[in-house]
């Protein structure tokens, strides 16, 4: 079948079901809008959830077992979805993030996850699992997806990656001294490669301070942009140029008022040397 995308069950809950969806859907013989027709939504939505870019919800997979006649076998299936530590949103930004050319990340209290140590990312997680935030089972899930993320950036040719960090990501102590210390030092070593440029956003910024929140900002191959936000329970991906650009402006403005490179440099070798 022309373009037909091929489905790996094992990257995340969501793609077990949409391989799940299809493989019932072949079964019978049906097309996606034929199938859609049977549960009363649109052939482009069970593409959406079949190649894991939408999750489905608890009506959708209901809906699913009533048009195959399973019982409830997608909504059993459907709860690990739900359960998963991985924000709504989140699969179908990361199916872009893997491709992009270009990457722009704002981080707030936390290294982004692409430039995070493995013990720092085990210890992040550690401390999500005493909380009760989430299952040791979900904390797997998270570093395994970080796991394939960070994996990405090492293709041919590397996507430019501009990251600038509050100064609250390199002064809040993660997992100990030596976690914490390994982190700057990747930090540092990150700052000399060519495709990446590391940027300290001071406390007295004040008020210039562009963002209150993380924003990514991915500029694709075709040179589209598309900016990806989330709150505590949803993120968003945003592909829509009105509402993109501003992002895009204010973050510049934010790499001007930012600390150069080698001054960001310099700040994480004086707190990296304070670190016993």
């Amino acid at each position: 079948m022309v373009n037909r995308k091929e489905l790996d069950p094992e990257k995340s809950p969501v793609a077990r079901f949409g391989q799940r969806l299809r493989q019932l859907r072949d079964e019978r013989g049906w097309t996606q809008d034929e199938l859609a027709a049977r549960m009363g939504c649109s052939g482009t939505h069970i593409s959406a959830v079949e190649t894991g870019r939408r999750p489905p919800t608890p009506r959708f997979a209901a809906s699913a077992d009533k048009a195959f006649g399973t019982g409830d076998r997608l909504e059993r299936q459907g709860r690990a979805v739900w359960n998963t530590a991985i924000l709504e949103g989140f699969p179908e930004f990361v199916a872009h993030e893997v491709r992009a050319a270009e990457i722009r990340l704002f981080e707030l209290g936390i290294i982004p996850g692409l430039l995070q140590t493995p013990e720092y990312a085990a210890a992040i997680t550690t401390g999500a699992v005493r909380r009760g935030a989430i299952t040791e089972q979900q904390a797997e899930e998270r570093l395994s997806l970080l796991a394939r993320r960070q994996a990405s950036l090492q293709r041919t040719p590397p996507p430019l990656m501009y990251v600038v960090l509050d100064e609250s990501c390199i002064r809040r102590p993660v997992g100990g001294p030596g976690v914490m210390a390994e982190q700057l030092d990747r930090l540092v070593a990150l700052a000399e490669l060519p495709s990446t440029v590391v940027q300290v956003a001071p406390f007295d910024l004040g008020e210039r301070r562009a963002f209150d929140l993380p924003v990514t900002l991915l500029t694709l191959t075709d040179r589209s942009q598309i900016a990806y936000t989330e709150s505590a329970q949803q993120g968003c991906l945003e592909r829509d140029m009105r509402f993109v650009q501003p992002l895009v402006t204010a973050y510049h403005q934010m790499q001007a008022e930012a600390l150069s490179q080698a001054a960001s440099v310099a700040v994480i070798e004086k707190v990296r040397k304070g670190t016993p």
